[in-house]
Protein backbone atom coordinates (compact mmCIF):
# COMPACT_ATOMS: atom_id res chain seq x y z
CA UNK A 1 0.00 0.00 0.00
CA UNK A 2 1.58 3.63 -0.88
CA UNK A 3 1.64 5.76 2.42
CA UNK A 4 2.46 8.91 2.19
CA UNK A 5 4.07 10.42 5.36
CA UNK A 6 1.02 12.90 6.05
CA UNK A 7 -1.39 9.90 5.78
CA UNK A 8 -0.02 6.98 7.59
CA UNK A 9 -1.21 5.64 10.82
CA UNK A 10 1.82 4.39 13.32
CA UNK A 11 -0.17 3.66 16.26
CA UNK A 12 -0.73 0.14 16.40
CA UNK A 13 -3.74 0.57 18.45
CA UNK A 14 -5.29 2.37 15.83
CA UNK A 15 -5.14 0.14 13.71
CA UNK A 16 -5.83 -3.15 15.82
CA UNK A 17 -9.31 -0.68 16.39
CA UNK A 18 -9.64 -0.22 12.74
CA UNK A 19 -9.78 -3.82 12.30
CA UNK A 20 -12.13 -4.77 15.05
CA UNK A 21 -14.49 -2.10 14.48
CA UNK A 22 -14.25 -3.41 10.86
CA UNK A 23 -13.61 -7.00 10.99
CA UNK A 24 -14.46 -8.50 6.82
CA UNK A 25 -11.04 -8.71 5.79
CA UNK A 26 -10.26 -9.16 2.23
CA UNK A 27 -7.47 -13.12 2.63
CA UNK A 28 -5.16 -12.38 -0.38
CA UNK A 29 -2.62 -15.42 -0.88
CA UNK A 30 -0.08 -16.80 -3.72
CA UNK A 31 -0.22 -20.77 -4.03
CA UNK A 32 0.98 -22.52 -6.90
CA UNK A 33 -1.60 -24.89 -7.74
CA UNK A 34 -2.51 -27.02 -10.70
CA UNK A 35 -6.23 -26.98 -10.16
CA UNK A 36 -6.30 -23.34 -8.71
CA UNK A 37 -5.77 -19.94 -9.05
CA UNK A 38 -2.02 -18.55 -8.53
CA UNK A 39 -4.06 -15.39 -6.85
CA UNK A 40 -7.41 -16.02 -4.61
CA UNK A 41 -8.71 -13.42 -2.32
CA UNK A 42 -12.08 -14.34 0.07
CA UNK A 43 -13.63 -11.61 2.55
CA UNK A 44 -13.40 -13.13 5.84
CA UNK A 45 -14.46 -11.82 8.87
CA UNK A 46 -11.80 -12.20 11.59
CA UNK A 47 -11.36 -11.95 15.66
CA UNK A 48 -8.15 -10.26 16.36
CA UNK A 49 -6.62 -12.02 19.49
CA UNK A 50 -3.70 -9.59 21.48
CA UNK A 51 -2.13 -10.30 24.78
CA UNK A 52 -1.64 -6.91 26.01
CA UNK A 53 -4.10 -4.13 24.83
CA UNK A 54 -1.85 -1.10 26.12
CA UNK A 55 1.27 -2.24 24.22
CA UNK A 56 2.61 -0.53 21.58
CA UNK A 57 4.59 -3.04 19.62
CA UNK A 58 2.08 -6.44 19.77
CA UNK A 59 0.40 -6.56 16.37
CA UNK A 60 -1.61 -9.95 17.87
CA UNK A 61 -3.33 -12.65 15.91
CA UNK A 62 -6.06 -13.08 13.25
CA UNK A 63 -8.60 -15.80 13.42
CA UNK A 64 -11.13 -17.00 11.03
CA UNK A 65 -12.52 -19.40 8.88
CA UNK A 66 -13.93 -20.40 4.78
CA UNK A 67 -16.35 -23.10 3.68
CA UNK A 68 -13.89 -25.98 2.89
CA UNK A 69 -15.83 -25.91 -1.09
CA UNK A 70 -14.16 -22.56 -1.50
CA UNK A 71 -11.51 -22.53 -4.21
CA UNK A 72 -9.58 -20.94 -2.02
CA UNK A 73 -9.39 -23.71 0.90
CA UNK A 74 -8.67 -26.53 -1.21
CA UNK A 75 -5.72 -24.69 -2.71
CA UNK A 76 -4.81 -24.05 0.87
CA UNK A 77 -5.48 -28.25 1.73
CA UNK A 78 -3.56 -29.56 -1.33
CA UNK A 79 -0.65 -27.59 -0.89
CA UNK A 80 -0.58 -28.54 2.88
CA UNK A 81 -0.86 -32.23 1.90
CA UNK A 82 1.65 -32.44 -0.24
CA UNK A 83 4.12 -31.42 2.33
CA UNK A 84 3.45 -32.65 5.73
CA UNK A 85 6.58 -31.20 7.56
CA UNK A 86 4.74 -27.75 7.27
CA UNK A 87 2.99 -28.88 10.11
CA UNK A 88 -0.68 -27.24 8.19
CA UNK A 89 1.53 -23.50 8.23
CA UNK A 90 1.56 -22.01 4.69
CA UNK A 91 4.91 -21.35 3.47
CA UNK A 92 4.12 -18.11 1.42
CA UNK A 93 2.92 -14.67 3.19
CA UNK A 94 -0.54 -13.84 3.42
CA UNK A 95 -2.02 -10.68 2.83
CA UNK A 96 -5.05 -9.69 4.62
CA UNK A 97 -6.60 -5.71 3.88
CA UNK A 98 -9.42 -4.02 6.37
CA UNK A 99 -11.38 -1.26 4.95
CA UNK A 100 -13.16 1.38 7.07
CA UNK A 101 -14.81 4.82 6.18
CA UNK A 102 -14.78 5.70 2.73
CA UNK A 103 -16.41 8.31 0.33
CA UNK A 104 -15.92 10.16 -2.89
CA UNK A 105 -14.99 13.80 -2.17
CA UNK A 106 -15.88 16.40 -4.68
CA UNK A 107 -14.07 19.47 -5.72
CA UNK A 108 -17.12 21.54 -4.72
CA UNK A 109 -16.27 21.39 -1.20
CA UNK A 110 -13.00 22.49 -1.96
CA UNK A 111 -13.90 26.21 -0.74
CA UNK A 112 -10.13 27.53 -1.13
CA UNK A 113 -8.79 26.70 -4.08
CA UNK A 114 -11.77 25.85 -6.24
CA UNK A 115 -12.87 29.82 -6.23
CA UNK A 116 -9.04 31.00 -6.31
CA UNK A 117 -7.63 28.90 -8.74
CA UNK A 118 -10.05 26.37 -10.29
CA UNK A 119 -7.17 23.59 -10.08
CA UNK A 120 -8.97 20.91 -8.41
CA UNK A 121 -9.54 17.31 -8.85
CA UNK A 122 -12.15 14.78 -7.25
CA UNK A 123 -10.50 12.16 -4.79
CA UNK A 124 -12.01 9.31 -2.91
CA UNK A 125 -10.98 9.50 1.26
CA UNK A 126 -10.41 6.25 2.79
CA UNK A 127 -9.22 4.36 6.23
CA UNK A 128 -7.45 0.95 5.93
CA UNK A 129 -5.14 -1.34 7.25
CA UNK A 130 -3.03 -4.36 5.89
CA UNK A 131 -1.54 -7.15 7.69
CA UNK A 132 0.91 -9.75 6.03
CA UNK A 133 1.51 -12.69 8.51
CA UNK A 134 1.87 -16.63 8.63
CA UNK A 135 -1.06 -18.85 8.12
CA UNK A 136 -1.61 -22.15 10.26
CA UNK A 137 -4.75 -23.64 8.65
CA UNK A 138 -7.26 -26.16 10.27
CA UNK A 139 -8.85 -28.45 7.87
CA UNK A 140 -8.58 -32.02 9.31
CA UNK A 141 -12.44 -32.55 9.96
CA UNK A 142 -11.50 -35.09 12.29
CA UNK A 143 -9.36 -33.88 14.62
CA UNK A 144 -10.07 -32.35 18.14
CA UNK A 145 -7.55 -29.20 17.49
CA UNK A 146 -9.75 -28.04 14.64
CA UNK A 147 -13.26 -28.91 16.36
CA UNK A 148 -11.53 -26.77 19.06
CA UNK A 149 -10.17 -24.06 17.06
CA UNK A 150 -13.52 -23.80 15.05
CA UNK A 151 -15.27 -23.61 18.09
CA UNK A 152 -13.48 -21.05 20.03
CA UNK A 153 -13.45 -18.65 16.66
CA UNK A 154 -17.37 -19.09 15.68
CA UNK A 155 -18.28 -18.01 19.25
CA UNK A 156 -15.95 -15.55 19.78
CA UNK A 157 -17.13 -13.59 16.58
CA UNK A 158 -20.34 -13.97 17.24
CA UNK A 159 -19.59 -12.62 20.75
CA UNK A 160 -18.00 -10.12 18.82
CA UNK A 161 -20.77 -9.37 16.30
CA UNK A 162 -23.62 -9.16 18.86
CA UNK A 163 -22.10 -7.09 21.15
CA UNK A 164 -19.87 -4.52 19.53
CA UNK A 165 -21.04 -4.50 16.10
CA UNK A 166 -24.92 -5.00 16.67
CA UNK A 167 -25.33 -3.71 20.20
CA UNK A 168 -26.77 -6.22 22.12
CA UNK A 169 -25.25 -6.31 25.32
CA UNK A 170 -28.60 -6.49 27.80
CA UNK A 171 -29.67 -3.63 29.99
CA UNK A 172 -31.72 -1.66 27.42
CA UNK A 173 -30.79 -3.55 24.69
CA UNK A 174 -31.71 -7.01 24.04
CA UNK A 175 -29.25 -9.70 25.17
CA UNK A 176 -27.24 -11.31 22.08
CA UNK A 177 -27.25 -14.47 19.94
CA UNK A 178 -25.13 -17.11 21.34
CA UNK A 179 -24.12 -20.28 18.79
CA UNK A 180 -24.83 -22.20 22.50
CA UNK A 181 -28.63 -21.26 21.23
CA UNK A 182 -28.63 -23.55 18.40
CA UNK A 183 -28.86 -27.21 18.88
CA UNK A 184 -25.23 -28.52 19.45
CA UNK A 185 -25.89 -31.16 16.64
CA UNK A 186 -26.45 -28.09 14.27
CA UNK A 187 -23.34 -26.91 14.96
CA UNK A 188 -21.18 -30.05 14.73
CA UNK A 189 -22.49 -30.11 11.30
CA UNK A 190 -21.76 -26.90 10.53
CA UNK A 191 -18.05 -27.23 11.51
CA UNK A 192 -17.44 -29.94 9.06
CA UNK A 193 -18.56 -27.69 6.18
CA UNK A 194 -16.04 -25.38 7.42
CA UNK A 195 -12.15 -24.69 8.01
CA UNK A 196 -9.91 -22.48 10.18
CA UNK A 197 -7.17 -20.06 9.79
CA UNK A 198 -4.95 -18.60 12.55
CA UNK A 199 -2.63 -15.41 11.27
CA UNK A 200 0.24 -14.56 13.33
CA UNK A 201 1.11 -11.00 12.25
CA UNK A 202 4.30 -9.92 11.26
CA UNK A 203 3.42 -6.49 9.76
CA UNK A 204 0.64 -4.48 10.42
CA UNK A 205 0.50 -0.97 8.60
CA UNK A 206 -2.53 1.59 7.97
CA UNK A 207 -3.38 4.67 6.36
CA UNK A 208 -6.13 7.53 6.64
CA UNK A 209 -6.47 9.68 4.00
CA UNK A 210 -8.50 12.38 4.76
CA UNK A 211 -7.23 15.35 2.58
CA UNK A 212 -4.40 16.07 5.28
CA UNK A 213 -1.99 17.50 2.42
CA UNK A 214 -4.75 20.17 1.33
CA UNK A 215 -4.75 23.37 2.56
CA UNK A 216 -7.07 24.77 6.21
CA UNK A 217 -9.63 26.33 4.04
CA UNK A 218 -10.09 23.63 2.18
CA UNK A 219 -10.30 21.25 5.04
CA UNK A 220 -12.93 23.65 6.58
CA UNK A 221 -14.74 22.85 3.12
CA UNK A 222 -14.63 19.35 3.26
CA UNK A 223 -15.70 19.22 6.45
CA UNK A 224 -19.20 21.31 6.29
CA UNK A 225 -19.23 20.00 2.66
CA UNK A 226 -19.50 16.34 4.45
CA UNK A 227 -21.39 17.15 7.51
CA UNK A 228 -24.10 19.27 5.02
CA UNK A 229 -24.70 15.81 3.71
CA UNK A 230 -26.99 14.99 6.85
CA UNK A 231 -26.73 11.35 6.98
CA UNK A 232 -24.25 9.01 9.25
CA UNK A 233 -21.72 8.56 6.43
CA UNK A 234 -21.61 12.25 5.64
CA UNK A 235 -21.15 12.73 9.83
CA UNK A 236 -18.62 9.82 10.04
CA UNK A 237 -16.00 11.02 7.07
CA UNK A 238 -16.45 14.46 8.08
CA UNK A 239 -15.43 14.50 11.95
CA UNK A 240 -12.53 12.09 10.27
CA UNK A 241 -11.21 14.68 8.56
CA UNK A 242 -11.41 17.65 11.05
CA UNK A 243 -9.91 14.64 13.89
CA UNK A 244 -6.77 14.18 11.27
CA UNK A 245 -6.76 17.86 10.54
CA UNK A 246 -6.42 18.88 14.32
CA UNK A 247 -3.65 16.45 14.40
CA UNK A 248 -2.08 17.08 11.32
CA UNK A 249 -1.22 21.20 12.92
CA UNK A 250 -0.80 20.25 15.95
Amino acid sequence: MYIPAVHAENSLQVLRQLIRDNPLGLLTTAIHSKEHPFLQSSHIPFVLDVDDEESDTEMGRLRGHLARQNPHSKAMIEELRSDPEKHNILEQDVLVIFTAQHHYVTPKFYTETKPSTGKVAPTWNYAAAQVYGRARIYFDSASEETSEFLGQQVSDLTRHGEASIMGYVGGDRPEGWKVTDAPARFINILKKGIIGIEIEVVRLEGKFKMNQEMGKGDREGIIHGFHSLQNDIGKQIGDLVKQRSEQNEA
